[in-house]
């Protein structure tokens, strides 16, 4: 009885040990999980990856450019694709934010929510507008919406190709089904795909039959050299007002900071930072850059209206 009581004895002393050894391994894995998961990065310093809409490179270049001047320790790697693929990025694990056209839904919101346990967090940096431009020689240089629209699904009578970034998967072309055509079908025969915004320009610079839609900080900036260049090539059309007066119906304008403020100039978008942060990191640090007064101004220069920046029109009258 003596021996099966210390043989007993010994067994629990061993369980014990056992449970012991089991709590500190698990501890430790504990504990390296939480090490593992601190940040390395502030709101002004470290290194994340972002993805960007390619149609905002000219100003998102601009933008990062100084935000690294003014916080050295900063650096934002930017890659630049379709809207598409900017939210399929957003999916992974290496990209912390992206800057795009549009909010995430409701539908991604709670896929996020569920599969990071925090909220994306997101907001309206600026106010874009899709530039229509031609070639020089080209006999037209003013459209409406419903010209537009009646050019992309080929009831026009007037055989424009018109380019797009890339037909599938950007920003402009999502713009134009829903904006333009509003639940009709391209006409594919009138439509061209080329790689990028530059590519845009340089066909219609080449071709005095196409159309071409671009965001306006690729063609808008009359202080930039090399858009001034181009200017020599292709023409912005001008668009017909939209939400105007009624004496004013008749009117039609380029894409200019007043026109997109105001809504009158019809082809008008939001450019959007969505971060993957659940503290305050250097994506979200980028975000709030470029909605302070720094940031907003380098959109205000790049000719795209500042969402955050108040911006005055007065009328003012000229004596000869």
């Amino acid at each position: 009885m003596g021996i099966l009581t210390k043989f007993l004895g010994k067994r629990i002393d061993l369980y014990l040990l056992l449970s012991v050894f089991l709590l500190t391994i698990g501890a430790c894995t504990t504990k390296r999980t939480n090490v593992r998961n601190i940040p390395t990065d502030t709101d002004s310093k470290g290194t994340i990856k972002i993805s960007v809409d390619e149609t905002f490179k000219p100003v998102i270049d601009e933008q990062v450019k100084v935000f690294e001047n003014t916080y050295p320790q900063a650096h934002i790697i930017v890659e630049y694709k379709p809207e598409a693929a900017c939210f399929r990025d957003l999916d992974s694990a290496g990209t912390r934010m992206i800057i795009v056209t549009r909010e995430p839904n409701s539908a991604e919101n709670v896929y996020y929510q569920d599969k990071l346990q925090f909220k994306l967090s997101y907001g309206i940096l600026a106010r874009d507008a899709i530039a229509i431009v031609v070639n020089r020689n080209s006999p037209d240089s003013v459209f409406s919406r419903e010209n537009l629209k009646a050019i992309l699904d080929g009831s026009s009578e007037k055989s424009y190709k018109v380019v797009f970034d890339g037909l599938k998967a950007t920003s402009t072309v999502r713009f134009a089904i829903d904006s333009i055509l509003k639940g009709k079908k391209f006409d594919t025969s009138r439509v061209k795909a080329v790689e990028n915004s530059r590519d845009v320009l340089n066909y219609v610079a080449a071709n005095t039959d196409a159309i071409g839609l671009v965001g306006v900080s690729w063609i808008g900036n009359p202080e930039d050299l090399e858009q001034q260049r181009m200017l020599e090539k292709v023409n912005i059309a001008l668009i017909k007002c939209e939400n105007c007066l009624k004496e004013e119906s008749d009117y039609y304008l380029k894409p200019t900071q007043r026109y997109i403020l105001s809504g009158q100039y019809p082809l008008t978008r939001g450019l959007y930072y969505i971060a993957k942060e659940s503290y305050p990191g250097l994506g979200r640090g980028f975000a709030e850059f470029m909605w302070q007064d720094k940031g907003q101004l380098i959109f205000k220069r790049a000719y795209l209206a500042p969402a955050h920046l108040p911006f005055i029109i007065r009328k003012t009258k000229i004596n000869k």
